[in-house]
């Protein structure tokens, strides 16, 4: 089946112009060819030839062709070529040559070429041309595939100036996440999408990884939608859901989708403050949870008995006939017939689908209402940009954890994937022998989880991976070396936020050397978080000034926008006011981009203090410190960097140490004396250096592994005020 093609934009077209295309296709170059009513050169670099089939019917056609050489040619023997045409009369079109690229590709040109075509110094038109699919799996594409959409969009002219390929990859990122975002799909329910996915594979099963028992998709939901009858019947409009991934976690959550309620994912590793305030802003009165799961946590400030919903004890009490009946029906009635009798396209697009709430690391956790449109956004965008083949998921991150949500447990889900579910992420062991008795091939966790499990693990342990995503936390280069050295594997770092549901960018393996080109868009690049997803857009802005947009390419505050970008904090108006501009959401995170997108992070902003007016990054000190130290990372956090306010400079810099060598207050200015003077070594500016050192007996962190900003602070705080 041919692809359905869309043409936009041809009010935008100039002649004679210089036309930047991300890809194109016979179909769209013969499109584009005809608007411009036949005057048009090609551009092409003979050493990055289009396809065969595209060359072939340019000299078939006697199409005029310019070729040029970026790599033996000077920017301006290029630009003398296009202007002699344009002068001419005619349209200058470049054409993306065969490139080895990924899945979920922006565009076909290389960065190389971004940055010398941006040298010409002449104005192009950015042209768009994206594939889009029916289905989850098939959302994005970077090439034609069967019953897709071709969107073809002409975008205005960009003005004249420096830094085009920056503006470039700018408007195609935007035009991306604008189409992305506009597909009909991500408006439907989430809830009826797991219906359909469970019953189009009613055999996939979810291990228990404590007991080794097995369930088939059709009994999970069977028992979903008879425990959905009882939930129903108690008008809650949220539950609270306290269960950690497995059968148990799983049946809660879909048990409420399919009620009409929205499951409220608790941390169960939140303090009492976090517990009370997650329950007060997300107006709970009833819990999900199970009587062995309690018995592990006694410590865990749990609600009033007669508030609980016991798993353990409602299984018991669920009427056995109307379970065998909903069992079968859940293996083969038709998805229509389930669908309608649990109402599942009641809430839909922006209706409520699951809450979660922030892990508090910078103050009080912040509730975050995910929708069916950005649950359905993430996992596509995921899927598409992730070569996804027979997997096997992991799943022993938390589900209150967005990535162990989204990642571990809706994307198999949604796709019809088998997971090995396993409620402790700590376990580092148990995980490895997991991993190599089920033969798991997607592994997503956080560095410090991945740093236990390379402790425990054999050189054979994850042969099976295909895919191990790292996230939450910056990936060290240590721990990726000795992954690869000790393992074999490749650890791929990614981002999100929580606010995002959440990933946002992600590094993967790159892609084979197409025969005949030397060229290649990368699946990864060292250091980076990875390209952003399909129908993600970014923009950098002055860290000072929000209405001051950089390049891309210059560090700054980093912008999302996207289907799968939430729209605010629940009952936080005014902190929604200032993280939102025009439809962007501000991310927190410094960083900038390279041409092919890569995202690079200077740290969190939270994670920098102004100090005579420049901004010095915590995160930056911390590593520099651990050098001079010599600490194993696998000690885990025995420093930490954080600001207080000073009278003069503004901030002044705390080193927070657990280090046994450090706890005499007397050898304060020595310690502080001896690392100022080897900051200096490494030719790091003076500001770098702390000035005050706080000896404590742990460093605040929180069950991710991530820092307790709040703590860290507080800390500082209160031993200067002794002072």
């Amino acid at each position: 089946m041919t692809a359905t093609l869309n043409v936009h934009g041809q009010d935008n077209l100039v002649t004679p112009g210089f036309y930047m295309p991300n890809r194109l296709s016979i179909r769209t170059g013969k499109a584009l060819h005809h608007m411009l009513e036949g005057k048009v050169c090609y551009l092409v670099d003979s050493t990055f030839p289009p396809a065969p089939e595209i060359m072939e019917y340019l000299k078939t056609k006697d199409i005029s062709i310019e070729y040029f050489d970026f790599r033996h040619t000077t920017s301006r023997a290029v630009r003398e070529q296009i202007l002699t045409h344009m002068s001419a009369g005619q349209s200058v079109v470049f054409l993306p040559g065969q490139v080895a690229k990924t899945r979920g590709t922006l565009a076909d040109v290389p960065s190389p070429f971004l940055r010398h075509l941006g040298s010409l110094h002449i104005a192009p038109v950015p042209v768009f041309l994206g594939y889009y699919g029916k289905t989850i799996t098939t959302l994005y594409r970077e090439r034609e595939d069967e019953d897709c959409c071709e969107e073809f969009h002409i975008l205005p002219k960009l003005s004249p100036g420096p830094q085009t390929g920056e503006r470039l990859l700018a408007a195609w990122l935007e035009k991306g996440e604008e189409l992305f975002s506009a597909q009909p799909l991500l408006n439907e329910s989430l809830t009826t999408h797991i219906v359909q996915s469970m019953r189009a594979h009613p055999n996939v099963e979810m291990v228990d990884g404590m007991t080794g028992t097995k369930l088939p998709n059709f009994k999970l939901l069977g028992v979903a939608m008879t425990v959905a009858r009882v939930l129903r019947k108690r008008g809650d409009k949220r539950i609270g859901v306290i269960l950690p991934p497995g059968p148990g976690g799983t049946i809660g959550l879909v048990s409420c989708l399919l009620a009409g309620i929205t499951p409220v994912m608790i941390n169960y590793a939140s303090s009492r403050a976090s517990f009370e305030s997650t329950v007060r802003q997300a107006e709970l009165k009833t819990f999900i949870t199970a009587r062995k799961f309690m018995e592990k946590l006694p410590n865990f400030p749990w609600p009033p008995e007669e508030q609980l919903i016991l798993v353990e004890d409602l299984l018991r009490t669920l009427s056995k006939p109307a379970l065998i009946a909903n069992v079968l029906l859940a293996k083969a009635a038709p998805v229509s017939v389930i669908c309608k009798m649990c109402d599942t396209d009641a809430r839909r697009g922006e209706d409520e689908a699951v809450m979660l709430f922030t892990s508090g690391s910078s103050g009080e956790p912040k509730g975050v209402a995910l929708t069916h449109r950005m649950v359905l956004a993430n996992v596509a965008q995921c899927s598409c940009r992730i070569p996804l083949k027979d997997e096997r998921f992991l799943g022993s991150l938390p589900i209150f954890h967005s990535f162990g949500l989204t990642v571990t447990l809706m994307l198999p889900l949604l796709c019809g994937y088998p997971i090995c579910a396993y409620p402790n992420p700590t376990e580092a062991r148990t995980l490895c022998e997991l991993v190599k008795k089920y033969k798991l091939t997607l592994l997503a966790t956080t560095p410090t989880f991945a740093r236990a499990m390379l402790r425990r693990a054999g050189e054979d342990t994850f042969a099976s991976i295909h895919h191990f995503i790292v996230g939450a936390e910056k990936l060290q280069p240590d721990l990726e070396e000795e992954y690869k050295r000790k393992c074999g594997v490749t650890l791929l770092e990614g981002y999100g936020l929580t606010e995002a549901t959440p990933v946002c960018s992600l590094n993967i393996k790159d892609a084979p050397m197409v025969p005949g080109s030397a060229f290649y868009v990368p699946g990864m690049v060292k250091r980076s978080i990875g390209a952003p997803l399909p129908g993600i857009a970014v923009r950098v802005t002055d860290v000072d000034d929000d209405t001051k947009e950089l390049p891309l390419t210059e560090r700054g505050m980093i912008w999302f926008r996207g289907a799968n970008v939430f729209r605010g904090y629940v009952g936080k108006p005014e902190l929604n006011d200032s993280i939102f501009k025009d439809g962007w959401f501000k991310s927190g995170d410094i960083g900038q981009l390279d041409l092919n997108g890569f995202i690079t992070l200077g740290g969190r902003l939270s994670r920098f203090s102004k100090i005579g007016g420049e901004m010095v990054p915590h995160e930056g000190i911390e590593l520099a410190i651990s050098q001079i130290l010599k600490l194993p990372p696998e000690d885990g956090v025995k420093i930490a960097v954080t600001g207080v306010v000073d009278a003069q400079k503004g901030e002044a810099l705390v080193l927070l140490s657990a280090l046994p060598e450090h706890q005499r207050s007397s050898q304060e200015r020595a310690i502080l004396s001896d690392l100022r003077a080897k900051l200096a070594e490494r030719e790091l500016p003076n500001l770098w250096a702390p000035r005050y050192l706080v000896p404590v007996e742990a460093i605040p962190v929180l069950a991710t592994g991530k820092l307790d900003l709040r703590g860290c602070r507080l800390l500082a705080e209160e031993a200067l005020m002794e002072e």
